[in-house]
């Protein structure tokens, strides 16, 4: 990947430089009047640079280190990429011990995880058929689970609530992003739940996680590792009438090989329960499914903000790198290695994949140099388009400039890094940070899901956002001849 054409970073507030002709660019607002104006706490910083030269247009606060939050999703993707290629494909294996005779396996069925990151339940499905119609019957054995291809991490960020989707376990396998769905009726007063790891076409049900209801008030859930499954519990007085959310999985193997061998038992092939393995025996591979591409993975990424996805192709980038790996945050470290070299980024600190972590600190300025040095114009494709939105809070349609960028939230935390086309065409790499990491320090663990304040601060930070982006337009989208 090649460097970008850099500029020594500025040792003060870069200001424009009004000529004869630019007298309207007086109305434009200054950054402290977009500020106040929304009420932003905290501090903003950012760095704007033209694409074509590297040259620095506009930067604030840009040397300092700011949680970047999912902004984190695009330094992996370009990890990723370079690493192991656009077209890279993770497998999934059945296998087989003790060979096959008259369709019967003698020994165990396998299932390998490949460290894909988007197998769901309906690919599964897709493997009980094939493994009906490659002729096997029966299984003498019984089904084992392989997840060691990746290190296993039972919650992306020890920080987070117990029962928040977004941080689920990681290891070599997971299924519908390694998240078991919890749905709940109440009919004559009693209370009806189920935990079932549905997909588009199927919902089968699994026993390897469980929920209670409970009489209490507070907390709302709670988790416990009990005999070998994931076992929940949630307040009865929070359930109402009926719902449903999606849990984090943290037995990714187990929940895997029960929805396979529910699966494949409607193929008349019986199962049982899983056991997971953590070494590999000699075994025969009898079919193999793969992902779609790297490129088309990250782009799901780099759009939804998946977690899990983030850490299983960091993860595999770095094996990749240096073979085996002990968790995120050494993979972390060697992203962070890399990116200096490749990137001409000076002084990273991530922790993860994901950007979930709030240890990660990030400068404005390292993000838009990152983005400065990638020549790939694909990447900039991946990105989700930024949409503006107008006083009442309505999508603007018709956008005059446009915007390919990667979002990122954490409570009391907003960023937006990537790309502006000004209305002249004139192209511009950006980062903002937005942050009140006092407001932040006094949440506690039970109040990360949605703590007071949070949204309103995402909402004011968004709108400084825009109009920064508005005001780069007007200050800096006409390049002189």
């Amino acid at each position: 990947m090649g460097q970008g054409v850099l500029a020594a970073p500025p040792t003060e507030s870069l200001r424009p430089v009004l000529r004869g002709d630019d007298f309207f660019k007086k109305a434009v607002p200054e950054v402290s009047e977009i500020i106040s104006g929304q009420k932003l706490s905290g501090r903003v910083a950012f760095a704007l640079a033209d694409v074509q030269t590297g040259a620095w247009l506009e930067c604030e606060n840009e040397s300092i280190g700011t949680p970047p939050a999912s902004v984190t999703k695009a330094i992996t993707a370009l990890y990723a990429l370079e690493t192991l290629g656009a077209d890279h494909r993770f497998e999934t294996q059945l296998a087989a011990t003790g060979g096959i005779t008259d369709g019967e396996v003698q020994g165990d069925l396998i299932l390998i995880g490949g460290g894909d990151p988007t197998l769901d339940t309906d690919q599964l499905a897709q493997m009980a058929a094939d493994l009906k119609a490659a002729g096997v019957i029966g299984v003498k054995g019984g089904l084992k689970v392989y997840q060691g291809t990746l290190p296993v991490v039972t919650g992306i960020d020890p920080e987070q609530p117990d029962h928040v989707g977004y941080n689920p376990a990681v290891s070599g396998i997971a299924l519908n992003f390694n998240r078991v769905h919890f749905e709940w009726r109440r009919n004559s007063g009693k209370y009806t739940v189920t935990m079932d790891g549905r997909s588009e076409k199927y919902r089968p049900n699994v026993t390897f996680a469980a929920m209670r209801i409970e009489d209490r008030a507070a907390p709302v859930y709670t988790y416990r590792d009990q005999a070998g499954r994931d076992q929940w519990s949630v307040a009865r007085g929070a359930l109402g009438g009926a719902g449903s959310r999606w849990l984090p999985v943290r037995k990714p193997a187990l929940y895997a090989g029960e929805v396979f061998a529910t699966l494949a038992g409607a193929h008349g092939i019986r199962l049982g329960k899983p056991d997971v393995i953590e070494v590999l025996p000699a075994h025969e591979v009898v079919l193999r499914h793969q992902s779609q591409d790297l490129r088309m993975i990250l782009r799901g990424m780099l759009r939804f903000s998946t977690n899990l996805t983030a850490e299983m192709v960091g993860l595999a980038a770095t094996q990749k790198r240096l073979g085996a790996v002990d968790g995120l945050q050494a993979s972390a470290a060697e992203m962070n290695r890399w990116a200096i070299g490749a990137l001409g980024m000076k002084a990273p600190a991530l922790v993860d994949h994901s950007g979930l972590g709030d240890a990660s600190t990030l400068t404005a300025l390292d993000m838009t140099r990152a983005l400065l040095a990638v020549k790939d114009e694909g990447f900039r494709s991946i990105l989700k388009r930024f949409g503006f939105r107008d006083a009442k809070g309505r999508p603007v349609k018709d956008q005059a400039i446009a915007v390919d960028a990667k979002t990122g939230t954490l409570n009391f935390v907003s960023t937006l890094a990537g790309y502006i086309t000004a209305q002249d065409g004139r192209e511009m790499a950006f980062a903002i940070f937005a942050s009140d990491m006092a407001a932040r320090a006094k949440i506690s663990r039970a109040e990360r899901e949605s703590p007071a304040g949070g949204q309103t601060y995402n909402k004011r930070a968004k709108r400084v956002q825009q109009k920064l982006i508005e005001r780069w337009d007007a200050l800096y989208g006409r390049v002189e001849a």
